[in-house]
């Protein structure tokens, strides 16, 4: 947007010059979808997402804002991930992007999802990418046939190890109504697995239950100092319920893979009466590096169903170092713009 500014000469003439007005705030919701994916890698920040079975990525150099957008990959005609795909995320690893999605071979009902990797063929989020195949994240490795429904897989590196979590089922029925859990596994590369799954949380305590269908997904890494944190969401997508839960590794030179090591607590984010059922959640630093944010998606109305838009906003921590990531800011209410997107902004239109 830019501002005419008039200036008199002594001649009697006027000369018009724009000045450009660089905005300070924004509101949500900042577009539509569900569950956001975003990351910072160098000066840009990468959104990932899903539409049409397909995956698009884009990058830009601003958090409120998307930038240039590309599918970087089409579900193919046929195939066990030819349909239903959801909630990709994009990791950026040993010099490769590496996407992680959720497809299936039909749906609904959808009782087939399982998840797939991509491999980009260089660094560049825009490049070519490889098809590396489906995942094992059933209970005995060397039956792939044994395979278990599986979804929002996110990856954590921690200590020289990488270890996959994802939410999915005890065991593989035909039904969708099915409740959900998280799951752990160590892997041997970006794109296998190692050894069998550890189940790490199941919809047990009163925040999570209580609905037509207990579910724990979405599972998310933040990480802050010598913390470990596992974000996720429970209750019901499509109701107004859906809010956040939280894993935290109880002693970081423990054994990640070992239950007893993570406690829980929650709900760490719900919504209000007028934003409805909060959850699917990632984070990412401001561009200046001084505040941290979350990006998470929200129902468009209080009646059940999965229409969606995407919202974000600024996050604090307490003293025992857990977040708190407050109460969702209605929408059309005025934020600051992520610390140093403003500045981005000028000097790129000087």
């Amino acid at each position: 947007m830019f501002l005419e500014l008039v200036s008199f000469t002594g001649c009697g003439k006027s000369e018009i010059s724009a000045e450009p007005q660089v905005k300070n705030t924004f509101a949500n919701p900042v577009w539509d979808g569900a569950d956001p994916w975003m990351i910072k890698h160098g000066d840009h920040y990468i959104y990932c997402y899903s539409v049409n079975n397909a995956i698009v990525v884009s990058r830009s150099k601003y958090m409120t804002r998307r930038g240039k957008l590309k599918a970087i990959w089409r579900a193919p005609s046929s195939g066990w991930n030819s349909n239903c795909v959801w909630a990709p995320e994009i990791h950026f690893i040993n010099g490769h992007w590496y996407v992680y999605y959720a497809a299936g071979v039909s749906g609904p009902p959808f009782i087939h999802q399982r998840t797939g990797v991509l491999r980009s063929a260089t660094d560049d989020v825009f490049s070519d990418y490889k098809d590396m195949g489906m995942l094992y994240t059933g209970d005995n490795p060397g039956t792939p046939a044994s395979n278990i429904w599986a979804i929002d897989m996110t990856v954590l590196e921690y200590r020289g190890k990488l270890y996959a979590v994802w939410s999915g089922w005890n065991k593989q029925v035909d039904t969708d109504a099915t409740p959900q859990n998280l799951y752990i596994a160590e892997m041997e590369n970006p794109y296998t697995m190692k050894g069998k799954r550890v189940l790490l949380s199941s919809p047990e305590e009163s925040w999570e239950t209580g609905g037509p269908l207990n579910l724990n997904e979405g599972p998310e890494i933040l990480k802050h100092g010598d913390h470990i944190f596992i974000v996720y969401s429970c209750r019901e997508s499509w109701l107004v319920d859906y809010r956040l839960g939280m894993l935290q590794l109880i002693n970081p030179d423990g054994n990640v893979l070992d239950p007893s090591n993570w406690k829980k607590k929650g709900p760490v984010f719900q919504g209000t009466s007028t934003v409805y059922g909060v959850g699917h959640c990632s984070f990412v630093k401001s561009p200046d590096g001084t505040e941290d944010w979350i990006v998470y998606h929200s129902k468009k109305s209080s009646s059940p169903g999965w229409e969606r838009d995407v919202r974000m906003q600024p996050f604090t921590w307490n003293a025992d170092g857990t977040p708190d990531f407050g109460t969702p800011v209605p929408a059309g209410q005025e934020i600051n713009r992520p610390s140093g997107e403003v500045e981005v902004e000028q000097a790129e239109i000087k």
